[in-house]
């Protein structure tokens, strides 16, 4: 049985996969990870804010607490000169407290300086990474759409794409419809020619009734031929014998021109 499903799991995983290469197209897929990448930058841009942003406020604080260590100075100066040493001890003690705040807040500062460096040297690598990416993913999209049209004309002039091949199966079919009508048409006439088949309309002949027809009206043309020979040779002897004794005659009787009726 775990032989059986780790066959099925096989199958359905290998078909799961051609099923995605096919629907898969490499442009959007290249859009897709242009698209990440644009995010990431977006997102080191951001930090690099955040980086200067704080930095810049570790900039306020310190200008502050230096402003008022110059100011305890000034007072603790101002008591000592007028004999308040208590006053005067109590200013440094406080400006030297401000002053350790201070310290720890320019320690604090450099290491934002180097972070925010970091950041916008990597901001701008990324920059030109993705820059150098755009202009490979277009030439890549334009090189697979020109392959894609070159494949699709050749699949049209050879005949094998699938709107084509359809095309031509329904060409082929008529073609084969067309050629079974005729081939019936001639045996019919075949048929109804050699007298197997009735014609119900009585305007079909056989073969016999052809021939048949075919002699009978060829004596028809034979017999008006010997007729028409016949008047002509009659007509040229009545010329003769009148031109031989030149004088008028009456009119001699007609000959009888033999005729023939038609059979």
């Amino acid at each position: 049985m775990s032989g059986v499903m780790k066959r099925m799991g096989m199958i359905f995983r290998a078909k799961a996969n051609k099923a995605l290469d096919r629907a898969e197209d490499p442009r959007e897929t290249l859009d897709y990870s242009y698209q990440k990448q644009l995010e990431l930058l977006q997102k080191v841009r951001r930090g690099v804010a955040d980086v200067a942003t704080s930095r810049k406020r570790l900039e306020l604080q310190l200008n502050q607490l230096q402003n008022q260590s110059t100011k305890l100075e000034d007072q603790g100066r101002k008591a000592l000169a007028l004999g308040r040493e208590d006053l005067a001890r109590e200013a440094l003690s406080r400006r030297a407290a401000l002053q350790q705040q201070v310290t720890d807040l320019e320690t604090q500062h450099q290491t934002l300086q180097g972070e925010e460096e970091k950041l916008t040297l990597a901001a701008q690598r990324l920059q030109a990474k993705v820059d150098a990416f755009r202009t490979k993913k277009e030439t890549i999209k334009a090189t697979y759409t020109a392959a894609q049209a070159q494949t699709r004309i050749g699949e049209a002039f050879s005949g094998i794409s699938e709107e084509m091949g359809d095309v031509g199966m329904a060409i082929q079919r008529a073609e084969d419809k067309t050629a079974q009508l005729q081939a019936r048409a001639g045996a019919i006439d075949e048929l109804l020619a050699s007298g197997a088949l009735d014609d119900q309309s009585g305007l079909a002949k056989d073969d016999i009734q052809s021939e048949l027809d075919r002699l009978s009206g060829g004596t028809d043309v034979e017999l008006e031929l010997q007729r028409m020979k016949a008047e002509l040779a009659g007509g040229s002897s009545q010329q003769a014998i009148e031109g031989g004794t030149g004088q008028s005659t009456s009119q001699s009787q007609p000959r009888d021109t033999p005729r023939f009726d038609k059979q």
